[in-house]
């Protein structure tokens, strides 16, 4: 996941530009943007087609701990007139992971062209063919482990027991499942129907990239960063110290 501070003076603040596949470098790659900077009460704008569980909630817990608010967008840079001003894209994609640093803002606000899509915890390695895999012991452990981690998790955040529900009733075999608006506030992954309230001055009506698609393909491959191909199709969980090399599960 790649950071970037948007800067919109005078009339607004600015926010953060979070794009990208969360990986075991994410949240030091965030404690190094964050160096320097006063972004408490800040908004992450957040366009990703997940990652990493245990990383994923080691960043969302930094983000609450900052006191920051989160939304789902594209940042572009909206050239209108005779100034370059810049905007947030409404219609982005928050899957998987993504959708629990969205869990993670104090104030959380999903634009209706937003594409918000959960789906279950797997084994990273085996969830390209996941029927067809073999399975440990240590496997399902493994899972289960981050399963209970990422129940704590959400209900530390305020997140409602319907949001695990949907989306560990998934499996990596069938399509993400999108939120429509009544699950949004179900989960209680939205806070305010009001974008003023974390994005203050800023245009969100600015028009989508021209090849903006689905990222169902993404937690597959590879994303549009030039970065390592790395599945994003479940959720990564990491091996115990001390027991046997395996591959974690991703989401």
């Amino acid at each position: 996941m790649k950071f970037n501070w948007v800067a919109c003076d005078p009339n607004c603040r600015g926010w953060v530009s979070a794009v990208g596949i969360i990986t075991a470098d994410t949240p030091r790659d965030f404690e190094e943007f964050s160096r320097g900077r006063q972004l408490g009460g800040a908004t992450v704008v957040l366009d990703s087609s997940g990652g990493s569980v245990n990383d994923a909630i080691t960043l969302g817990r930094r983000f609450r701990n900052l006191g920051l608010s989160t939304t789902v967008g594209i940042s572009v840079q909206n050239r209108s007139g005779q100034s370059a001003r810049p905007a947030v894209a409404p219609e982005a994609y928050c899957e998987s992971m993504c959708v629990f640093l969205l869990l993670a803002g104090k104030k959380r606000y999903v634009p209706e062209a937003a594409h918000v899509r959960v789906h279950q915890i797997w084994m990273g390695d085996r969830a390209d063919d996941a029927k067809a895999a073999s399975y440990s012991a240590q496997d399902l452990m493994i899972v289960e482990r981050d399963i209970g981690r990422l129940a704590k998790y959400t209900f530390d955040m305020g997140g409602a027991g319907d949001l695990l529900s949907l989306a560990l009733s998934v499996p990596p075999w069938e399509d993400l499942h999108e939120l429509d608006a009544g699950e949004l506030k179900l989960t209680n992954l939205v806070t305010t129907n009001l974008v003023a309230d974390v994005l203050p001055h800023v245009d969100v009506a600015a028009p989508a990239v021209a090849e903006l698609a689905p990222k169902t393909q993404a937690r597959f491959g590879a994303e549009a960063e030039p970065q390592p191909v790395k599945s994003t199709k479940t959720a990564e969980a990491l091996v115990p110290t001390g027991a046997a090399q395996s591959a974690g599960s991703q989401k």
